[in-house]
């Protein structure tokens, strides 16, 4: 053969290489990063991303080691079901070994679409093996998490989807996150794959390993972090009907006109404090926001705002915070880290617990200074006036009683649709930082 042509054919053959991949790429895009590098000007956020990209649609914070899991979850599968904010034409998910002392075993790992709300039965011809680097198994180090492969899958915003996975075995203390007010399910054996539910008798509170899913989206631009405590958390809304203030925030992204088509991440944590760690004494309450804001919030898949709602457990838990400056610094130290990642951050008035068990006129004095500062412009880039938005205008310092879930803190789930009403969405489509 002579050089010229064997050139000509191996330059035939990279081509053909290039295409492919070319294929590959744009069908799912690469890491976060979507199709590559744009010279486009930006768009308007409520239009449609057109060429596609991977967008957050529905996170939850690895809060804690799940107490009385030594040995993790060997031999069992489990079916978490979570909810989507946003659709898409594909799918792939993070799952996180954060707390386990031993490496996690994944052996078979699924998603699919509920048949119907919080049901762990799948629908029709919607079953999925995932794969992890092209292989069907995963070990997750302790301390580490790993990224699904993505899998063609047709996902509508407002949906239930059923993330399964089994273990062979043990694998040491499971990262969960305990208040998830959404019911999931466990099995015994491999039923990773079964469409059926039946197998899927023991029901749990919880989500266990799975911290997120994306959906490679033509319609959302992106996503909104919410950050916080319980009242982010969702501690109080009704199990299984998606009643979080983030899950009317997401409805209202979805549907109102003008409206930038974000997912919403809701990275909520009961308990969970600002400024102070959680103690071995509340494990749950989890790391501070500041301790977890670059993990759980500025790294997300897609993230183009972020919302904070944290304050009162550093009033209420020891060691208690009273210096309003203090909690105002750490909130800008939140607000400094956004930044430096190009993100702008929408942050919230602590709400009234006038009648909480907890309650003192110093405690509210405090809260009442801590949001005076807030709304000085000098915090945050944006304020939604979450306290505003609750408070009982006839006695200030307590929720309104059509807001309170009956424990004078936590709202119900009118009083979260308040809140989600609260947020200013023309804030959230603003890119560049402010300077403060």
């Amino acid at each position: 053969m002579k050089k010229s042509v064997g050139y000509s054919l191996l330059a035939g053959l990279a081509a053909v290489v290039v295409l492919i991949s070319t294929a590959i790429f744009v069908g799912f895009g690469g890491d976060d990063g979507g199709l590559g590098s744009s010279s486009h000007k930006p768009r308007d956020p409520a239009a449609p991303a057109v060429s596609g990209q991977w967008v957050g649609t529905w996170s939850a914070a690895a809060a804690a080691a799940e107490p009385g899991t030594l040995n993790g979850y060997a031999g069992m599968s489990i079916r978490n079901v979570v909810h989507t904010s946003v659709g898409g034409s594909g799918v792939r998910i993070q799952l996180s070994n954060l707390y386990g002392t031993r490496p996690l075993v994944v052996s078979h790992a699924t998603l699919a679409l509920a048949a119907a709300p919080s049901n762990p039965t799948a629908a029709s011809g919607t079953m999925r093996r995932l794969s992890f680097g092209s292989k069907p198994a995963v070990t997750i180090p302790a301390g580490g998490a790993v990224t699904s492969d993505p899998t063609r899958l047709k996902v509508p915003g407002d949906a239930d989807l059923l993330v399964t996975t089994y273990s062979p075995s043990p694998s040491g203390p499971a990262t969960y996150h305990p208040y998830a007010r959404q019911t999931s399910y466990l099995a015994r054996g491999d039923r990773a794959e079964d469409a059926t539910g039946a197998a899927y008798t023991e029901q749990s509170p919880y989500w266990r390993y799975l911290t997120g899913v994306d959906v490679w989206s033509t319609q959302a631009r992106g996503s909104v972090v919410a950050i916080g405590d319980s009242i982010t958390d969702g501690i109080t809304s009704t199990a299984g009907a998606n009643h979080r203030w983030t899950d009317f925030l997401a409805a209202r992204l979805r549907t109102e006109p003008g409206a930038p088509r974000y997912g919403v991440l809701n990275q909520g944590i009961s308990g969970n404090r600002l400024l102070v760690n959680g103690s071995k004494f509340s494990p749950n309450n989890g790391p501070s926001v500041l301790s977890r804001l670059e993990r759980d919030a500025l790294s997300r898949t897609g993230v183009k705002a972020v919302i904070v709602e944290i304050g009162l457990n550093d009033l209420f838990k020891t060691p208690r915070q009273l210096d309003p400056q203090k909690i105002a610094e750490g909130m800008r130290q939140v607000v400094r880290e956004a930044h430096a990642r190009g993100l702008r951050v929408t942050g919230s008035t602590l709400t009234p617990f006038g009648g909480h068990r907890g309650y003192s006129d110093l405690l509210n004095s405090v809260r009442e200074r801590v949001n005076r500062i807030i709304r000085s412009g000098t915090v945050y880039d944006e304020v939604v006036d979450f306290d505003k938005a609750l408070r009982d205008p006839s006695a200030p310092v307590r929720l309104r009683p059509s807001y309170d879930s009956g424990d004078h803190l936590h709202p119900s789930d009118e009083g979260f649709r308040a809140m989600a009403d609260a947020v200013n969405l023309t804030h959230l489509k603003l890119a560049a930082p402010a300077s403060l």
